[in-house]
């Protein structure tokens, strides 16, 4: 790929070298290189800024003799002049630099000034020699939405747990994020820790530097490290959150364990009851008709049902696709109909309570993590509004909001809901009234987790044998609809 080598910097009497719009920057000096480097030199790689020691990864190099190593000096920019003036939106810069192995990297960074790129290449340990913008950079180079990337909850996990333990080892948090990113070479969250690593950089606390990531980071863990930064106590919080999604993720891995096989068993049978409806079911037709055999009902039925899915299948199948994206669209968009889904599924025998306890034990553990930490009850109130996806609960915070802010104890609202367990009134009704309502909370979060984990296992041990019956019902309906008739064939034959 051409690239363009006009605006690298060059040797100049005065010291001055041009800007990109063809200006002398008086604000950028040159420093003039000591000796001539070989112009057949080092690689030159379209690798990460953070990646300080080599790796096996995969980069883009470009040919030597494009660049002229010969006439490259190091610039320096003046952290008063007007490329320290910073845009209200951040702009995409192309850089040329060399880092500390010496290798030449031609990349692109996303700041809010030319002095950002610059700083943030320096604290890399890196040598600048070019940074420029202009409309075409910003163009093709625009920065991907804040938050576009989420981080999963396995890796987080691994991220925090790391992390925690950098900076227990005395290594300064700025510097555990640049090992951490270095360490990790999936592209898909290079921009978060480009991001996250600048911000830093640029003197933003933790908290504010996490929270600029979008949803990237959960909203949750923002919080919680704002309120350990006012405690320093910042590795403990990031070993509790660690705990925290680790529960979370190993229900996750329960319900989905539990639901696989149920899954599986159920596409098996479709697919072979639809198989054998539409092969095997019209073959016997044509048997029983040319042998003049007496229909019974239920293979009349079978083989309504085979003629049904032959003539209609592409119909069925743009009804199909039509109502699971209906059913999605509205779900995700129309409030009333999702409230009604929720609400039906809660009243389900077993799903039901399954549904009550995940939201139970994610609220009363969340509850009790904040005010541990400090955060006041409104902003707790405020914090699981947004992590809940349920609206029934999502009601229940804003109602709880209002009521605080009003004077009224938290447990009003709670009171006599249908949602609301009576151990958990009662337990939250005891917190508040003794003082130790964080204690209480934590507790009801460890019952119905355990709860939770129980739930799980009963639907899953009532699912499996269920699938199993309707697969042996499907089938053997359709194997007696055959049968039958020819049973009656061979007492006509016998009889004649």
């Amino acid at each position: 790929m051409a690239e363009n080598t006009n605006n690298v910097s060059t040797p100049v009497n005065d010291a001055r070298v041009p800007n990109v719009n063809g200006q002398t920057n008086v604000n950028q000096t040159v420093q003039m290189p000591t000796e001539q480097p070989n112009v057949q030199g080092p690689s030159i790689s379209t690798s990460s800024v953070q990646e300080n020691k080599p790796n096996n990864k995969k980069v883009k190099k470009i040919k030597q003799g494009k660049i002229d190593e010969s006439t490259l000096v190091e610039i320096k920019i003046d952290p008063d002049g007007p490329d320290a003036v910073k845009s209200e939106k951040k702009q995409a810069y192309r850089y040329l630099a060399r880092n500390k192995e010496g290798v030449l990297i031609k990349d692109y960074f996303s700041a809010h000034s030319k002095y950002d790129v610059y700083s943030y290449l320096v604290d890399q340990g890196m040598t600048v020699y070019n940074i420029e913008t202009n409309s075409m950079i910003n163009f093709f180079r625009k920065e991907s939405p804040v938050g576009a990337v989420k981080m999963k909850t396995k890796d987080l996990i691994f991220w925090l747990t790391q992390l925690s333990t950098y900076i227990k080892a005395g290594i300064p948090l700025a510097d555990a994020v640049k090992i951490l990113a270095q360490q990790d070479k999936r592209k898909k969250y290079k921009p978060i820790y480009d991001s996250l690593i600048y911000e830093l950089t640029m003197g933003e606390s933790f908290s504010d530097a996490l929270g600029k990531q979008g949803s990237a980071f959960p909203q949750l863990l923002v919080n919680m490290i704002k309120s350990a930064e006012m405690i320093g106590k910042i590795e403990d919080t990031l070993d509790e959150m660690a705990n925290y999604y680790q529960d979370i993720e190993d229900t996750k891995k329960a319900v989905i364990s539990a639901i696989t096989y149920p899954s599986i068993v159920l596409i098996f049978a479709v697919g072979v009851i639809t198989f054998m409806l539409v092969y095997i079911i019209p073959k016997f037709k044509d048997v029983f008709v040319s042998m003049g055999a007496e229909i019974p009902a239920v293979t009349q039925f079978a083989l309504n049902l085979s003629a049904f899915i032959i003539n209609n299948y592409m119909t069925i199948i743009i009804f199909i696709v039509a109502f699971v994206v209906v059913f999605i669209f509205a779900y995700k968009k129309i409030k009333v109909f999702k409230v009604l889904m929720q609400k039906f599924s809660m009243k389900l025998p077993i799903i039901g309570k399954l549904v009550i306890a995940k939201e139970m034990s994610m609220f009363a553990s969340t509850f009790a993590t904040l005010t541990k930490n400090s955060v006041m009850l409104t902003d707790c109130m405020e914090i699981l509004r947004k992590i809940t996806s349920n609206e029934i609960y999502k009601d229940i915070m804003n109602r709880t909001i209002e009521n605080l802010i009003k004077g009224d104890k938290m447990s009003e609202t709670f009171k006599d809901h249908w949602a609301v367990p009576d151990l958990a009134f009662y337990m939250i009704l005891t917190g508040e009234n003794t003082g130790e309502l964080g204690n209480m909370l934590e507790k009801v979060g460890e019952y119905y987790l355990k709860e939770e984990k129980n739930l799980v296992g009963q639907i899953k041990t009532f699912i499996e044998p269920a699938m199993i019956l309707f697969l042996a019902v499907a089938v053997g309906f359709i194997v007696i609809s055959v049968l039958v008739p020819m049973f009656g064939m061979y007492q006509t034959v016998a009889a004649g």
